[in-house]
C-alpha cells in the first residue's frame, strides 16, 4: 500500500466535536427500539447475518460467531456520504462509505450470536443510525458466499438528501480524504484501516486501492514529504 501508517499520522490533528447536526431530528428511543423488533421479525427466526463493507470489517459492534467473504450484486461503494462530525469538521468536511446502486461489493458477511439477537440489533441500530430518515437505509441484501447465499442486513445502503454527495472523481475524494479530520480520527486513517482489512481477507477494490494511492500523494503534497513529524497516533473510529 502506499497509504502507510507515516502518512495516515499526518493527517490525524485535534478536532473539538461540534454536536448533532441542529436540523437532523435525533431518533428517539421509542423508534429505535421500533425498528430493532421490525428487523428482528423480518429475520424470520434464521441465522442474523450483517453485510460488513467498511468500518464494521474492523471495528464491529457485535458478537459474530461466523465470517464468509461475500459478493453482492447491483451495490458498490462509494464515499459518498457528507460528514462533519466523527471524521470531519464544519471547516472541513469528510466522506464517508455508503453503498450505491449498481455494479458489485465484495466484502465480509458476519453471523451473528443468536443469544441476544435484539440486543444486537439495537446496538447497530445505535452506531449506525441517528435519525428515523437514516432507518431508510437499513436493507436486506442477497450476499453470495463459496458456502452458499445467505440473507444479510446491510446498513447506508441508497441514502438520499442532502448530506450524500454524487458524481466525484476518485481525484476529488481523495483530496477530500486527505484533508478531513474530526473528533475520532481522520478521513484517511478511515480509508487505510478498509483497505487494509480488506486486503487481509483477500479483497481487492480497485476503486479504494486507487484511493489510497492518490490520498497518499495527496498527503505527501500537503506535508512536503519528510518536513512533517508525526502528530499523533491511529485511533479506530466507526462510520
Amino acid at each position: 500500500m502506499d497509504l502507510t501508517d507515516e502518512l495516515v499520522t499526518l493527517s490525524l490533528r485535534d478536532e473539538i466535536d461540534p454536536g448533532p447536526d441542529p436540523l437532523r431530528i435525533p431518533i428517539t428511543d421509542g423508534e429505535l427500539e421500533a425498528i430493532a423488533e421490525r428487523l428482528d421479525q423480518e429475520s424470520q427466526g434464521d441465522a442474523l447475518w450483517v453485510f460488513a463493507y467498511g468500518s464494521l470489517i474492523w471495528k464491529p459492534d457485535f458478537d459474530a460467531v461466523e465470517a464468509r467473504v461475500g459478493t453482492v450484486k447491483g451495490w458498490h461503494r462509494s464515499f459518498c456520504l457528507r460528514m462533519t462530525r466523527w471524521r470531519g469538521s464544519l471547516t472541513q468536511p469528510g466522506l464517508m462509505l455508503a453503498l450505491k446502486r449498481g455494479g458489485h461489493c465484495k466484502a465480509v458477511a458476519f453471523r451473528l450470536d443468536d443469544g441476544d439477537r435484539l440486543g444486537q440489533i439495537r446496538r447497530m441500530l445505535r452506531r449506525e443510525i441517528g435519525t428515523l430518515e437514516d432507518s431508510s437505509t437499513i436493507k436486506w441484501i442477497r450476499v453470495q458466499t463459496e458456502q452458499g447465499p445467505v440473507r444479510a442486513l446491510v446498513f447506508w445502503a441508497d441514502p438520499k438528501g442532502r448530506h450524500v454527495t454524487s458524481k466525484l472523481t476518485l481525484e476529488a475524494v481523495a483530496s477530500i480524504l486527505a484533508r478531513a479530520c474530526g473528533a475520532r480520527g481522520s478521513c484517511a486513517e478511515y480509508l487505510y484501516l478498509t483497505v487494509k482489512h480488506l486486503e487481509a481477507w483477500g479483497i481487492r477494490d480497485l476503486n479504494l486501492w486507487r484511493l489510497q494511492k492518490l490520498v497518499a500523494s495527496e498527503l505527501r503534497a500537503i506535508h512536503e514529504l519528510g518536513s512533517v513529524t508525526g502528530r499523533g497516533r491511529l485511533v479506530s473510529g466507526s462510520t
